[in-house]
């Protein structure tokens, strides 16, 4: 009997491991992207609408990209030369709400919109790395119809800008203008409570119901009339599912740090096409802090440096009139 279950086995394992291999190896439909739901999905009573509506600048339309729909916005007139706006990590495009009029009052045609899982963009359910930023962007000029356009980018956006100019320099102007980038930054100079949130055992427990119920709750009973932005991100942080992770993913991989190579060739192929480029930095900057314009000017050696004293990270909030004023005088000397 055990000679017969012996025999048995040795004809019938084979056969199943043959199974169990072809099974295992035929490809499969990979699973479908999960998008989480942008701004656009919260009643129309929630603070956020008051804060930053959808029609927050004029020219607002969407568009539905693989990874999402993205919301963006036109102003000015339309034979102005062309400029786009790219925010930063977790404020979105209501950040420039204080420049991008002015420049469009100035003239320019100016682009703004929101990141992927900021704002009225949704959020995918993905690494937010540099590729993923620069393909929004490059797929957005596509789809309305801009061959070439000037950049510039706040904080985290500078490092999109400049990964931007990098890898699409077909699509860019003679100028690129970072305000406080991003991009270089050390891990020293990152706040404790930026790295311990985006640890993955914190994303597993920010993502949970309790922990998002409990962040409703702060929101909910925290209006605040004196600093709407700072609301504005509890909001996003409690009621959207994709927004921490979307922000803690961008600390991990995204266009932060590690960007010395970008930002060299950025330097090269400036010189060699006789662009520009403008920074603009605060000297009370905590978060990118002031002496990382140094470091950039020795990866772009033709780089402008304009100083605002005092300033600190928000400067396009807290400075706004400076700001305008220098981009447009950057700006306007464009041959686009």
């Amino acid at each position: 009997m055990s000679f017969q279950c012996i025999t048995l086995s040795l004809l019938v394992l084979p056969a199943i491991t043959l199974i169990v291999y072809f099974l295992t190896s035929f490809p499969h439909m990979p699973d479908s992207l999960v998008i989480h739901p942008s701004l656009s999905s919260l009643s129309k009573d929630s603070r956020s609408w008051h804060i930053y509506a959808e029609d927050f600048f004029e020219g607002g339309a969407y568009v539905t990209f693989p990874y999402g729909r993205v919301r963006y916005w036109l102003l000015g007139p339309e034979d102005g030369k062309r400029v786009v706006l790219i925010h930063g990590l977790s404020v979105p495009a209501i950040i420039w709400k204080d420049i991008a009029p002015q420049l469009a009052a100035r003239g320019f045609r100016v682009l703004l919109y929101d990141l992927y899982g900021r704002g009225y963009s949704d959020a995918p359910q993905t690494t937010y790395d540099t590729a993923l930023y620069v393909t929004q962007l490059a797929l957005l000029l596509q789809y309305i119809g801009w061959d070439k356009t000037n950049v510039v980018g706040v904080s985290m956006g500078g490092g999109i800008a400049a990964a931007f100019v990098d890898q699409f320099p077909h699509l860019v102007g003679d100028r690129l203008a970072l305000l406080a980038s991003a991009g270089i930054v050390e891990p020293a100079d990152m706040s404790r409570t930026s790295k311990f949130l985006s640890s993955p055992i914190m994303q597993v427990i920010t993502s949970s119901s309790p922990f998002r119920l409990y962040l409703r709750h702060l929101a909910n009973n925290s209006s605040s009339i004196d600093d709407p932005i700072s609301e504005l991100v509890r909001i996003q942080s409690a009621h959207l599912p994709g927004y921490n992770p979307a922000i803690a993913s961008s600390i991990r991989d995204g266009p932060i740090r590690n960007l010395a190579p970008t930002f060299a060739s950025v330097g090269r192929k400036t010189r060699k096409r006789g662009g520009k480029v403008l920074l603009i930095w605060g000297t009370k900057d905590c978060v990118v802090p002031y002496r990382y314009a140094a470091r950039v000017q020795t990866l772009i050696p033709t780089a402008e440096l304009i100083t605002i004293e005092g300033g600190k990270h928000d400067i396009t909030l807290s400075h706004p009139a400076e700001v305008v004023d220098y981009l447009a005088r950057f700006l306007g000397s464009s041959e686009l």
